[in-house]
């Protein structure tokens, strides 16, 4: 494995060629063994790409790299292993190796990407995360990029419901991108998903990985759900790759004024099937109807407190704490306390100062 290690590693060449350059070697220690008078022999590589591979043979040291690779509990699997996912077989620019720690996406289980914008809408976020809760109680495995907004909605909504999520990286699985999202990283490997990056530890969150990133989150889907995007995003590169494999795509749609749904309609208006509601999307994807689980302990902890009241009366849209105030007729002081309490506990949020929605 430290060969195929070294091979996924190298950066410049396409995993296409990688995998070229496999089969003509027959194994990942045959290629970094390779005469340079031998190398010439293969016109699908470029000049370029010849002495990026060069150079990264002899910058390279398998046994220290690959001990350094065990030690922080990543694995490689690649395109030549079995358990290699059967989803990025099918399609055309299949990555040579997965990086990965945690576990894979199973091949039998349905799969579903729900992505979509980072600076979301409140009505974005919580679709997000109820549409996530949902299926994976019908037992779809749920696929995105761990970024803000959506994508972390719809993980977080998954783990709310009891299943697995799997995060797909734009840089390698040893970082934590966005950073702030480390309880969410964490939270995935423990409830048994996975954190997976074509790209080697180390490598950092560079703008041009992230049109990579998307094609591989199309690519374990069986379904791209896109939930709020502007006319112009990388949801959108997203849909467009997974109607490229073969994907059914959905989208949400939203207010026509709203630059956040702008994306989303475009997409039904060109054809993409609306998300009407989960038992709607359910059907259409052939999954037996969810069983939702009964409302958390944590929910039912808070809502059983003295924070009720305060809490009913936050909602998906800015509320002022003068209004709740008002509504409840409750003194400022225990107001104010209970919202302090609710917003620590992740259930609600101040969006601008004195304005507060739901989590």
């Amino acid at each position: 494995m430290k060969y195929q290690h070294w091979l996924a590693s190298v950066q410049g060449i396409s995993g296409r060629k990688k995998i070229m350059l496999q089969e003509r070697m027959k194994t990942a220690e045959g290629v970094y063994y390779i005469e340079e008078t031998a190398l010439e022999q293969y016109g699908f590589l470029n000049r370029n790409e010849k002495n990026k591979l060069l150079q990264a043979k002899h910058m390279w040291k398998p046994d220290e790299e690959y001990e350094k690779l065990m030690k922080k509990e990543i694995q490689l699997i690649t395109c030549f292993d079995g358990g290699y996912p059967k989803r990025l077989r099918q399609i055309p620019d299949r990555p040579y190796g997965i990086y990965y720690k945690g576990s894979l996406p199973a091949d039998h289980i349905p799969s579903a990407a729900l992505v979509g914008a980072r600076n979301c809408t409140a009505y974005g976020e919580k679709h997000a995360r109820l549409l996530a809760e949902k299926l994976v109680c019908a037992g779809v495995e749920i696929i995105s990029g761990m970024a803000k907004g959506i994508d972390g909605a719809a993980q977080r909504g998954a783990l709310n419901g009891g299943g697995k999520t799997y995060a797909i990286l734009g840089c390698g699985v040893d970082i934590c991108y966005p950073s702030e999202h480390i309880g969410l990283y964490t939270d995935i490997l423990e409830n048994g998903g996975g954190i997976l990056s074509e790209f080697p530890p180390g490598m950092k969150p560079l703008a041009y990985n992230f049109p990579k990133r998307n094609r591989l989150i199309s690519g374990l889907s069986d379904a791209v759900i896109v939930i709020e995007a502007r006319e112009k995003s990388g949801s959108l590169i997203t849909a467009d790759m997974a109607l490229e494999q073969g994907r059914d795509v959905y989208a949400l749609p939203g207010p026509v004024d709203s630059a956040l749904s702008k994306g989303c309609n475009r997409l039904i208006y060109q054809g993409a099937a609306p998300v009407l509601s989960a038992e709607l999307l359910m059907q259409d994807l052939g999954i037996q109807k969810a069983v939702l689980p009964a409302e958390s302990n944590a929910t039912k902890k808070v809502l059983e407190s003295k924070e009720n009241l305060v809490y009913s009366s936050v909602c998906l849209y800015p509320k002022s704490i003068s209004q709740m105030i008002d509504e409840l007729s409750l003194p400022a002081q225990e107001v104010m306390c209970a919202l302090a309490s609710l917003e620590i506990k992740g259930y609600i949020k101040e969006i601008s100062k004195n304005y507060y929605i739901r989590n």
